[in-house]
């Protein structure tokens, strides 16, 4: 398994694209799909911004607004993963519609992040760095995951936390 921080966020946004794939199957269990991305959704976004984004912050060929940026896109995200966790009818045209703009919202921070913040730490941050956050980031993931915080009463708070840092 990877531990290059870089590496193990990159695999993150590709399972959520294959997630993405899932939820926009009408014949697929959308429901089980939905609290999956939710939970790894919101564990990636809060090991970024604990253990990545503040350290990658540190280095000055790291673009601070960049990194300031992609904060303000997971908060985003959040909203956008909350609003679709409300809509209980996983076959109405609202969920569909719940559904795009997540979808949208997560691709646009996706292209973002993986074009900046990610490359520059790619260039500019040694490999044992890396290695080191990415042991923090899974560390911090996977704690989140084990409280259970794709569950809709945290998105809800997290949500409601992040609301005034969204442009």
């Amino acid at each position: 398994m990877a531990t290059d921080v870089v590496e193990l966020i990159l695999a993150d946004h590709r399972r959520f694209e294959e997630l993405f794939r899932t939820l926009r199957d009408r014949e697929s269990d959308r429901a089980m799909a939905l609290s999956e991305l939710a939970a790894l959704l919101v564990a990636h976004a809060e090991a970024e911004e604990t253990e990545v984004y503040s350290a990658l912050k540190r280095y000055k060929e790291v673009d601070n607004d960049e990194v300031d940026h992609g904060a303000e896109e997971h908060a985003e995200g959040h909203q956008a993963l909350l609003a679709l966790m409300e809509v209980e009818d996983t076959s109405s045209e609202e969920w569909e519609s719940k559904l795009e703009e997540l979808v949208e919202a997560l691709n646009h921070h996706v292209d973002e992040e993986e074009r900046t913040i990610l490359n520059d730490a790619r260039q500019e941050v040694s490999d044992e760095r890396r290695e080191e956050l990415g042991r923090l980031f899974v560390e911090v993931r996977q704690s989140r995951l084990d409280d259970d915080c794709g569950d809709i009463s945290y998105v809800r708070k997290i949500a409601a936390a992040t609301e005034d840092r969204i442009d």
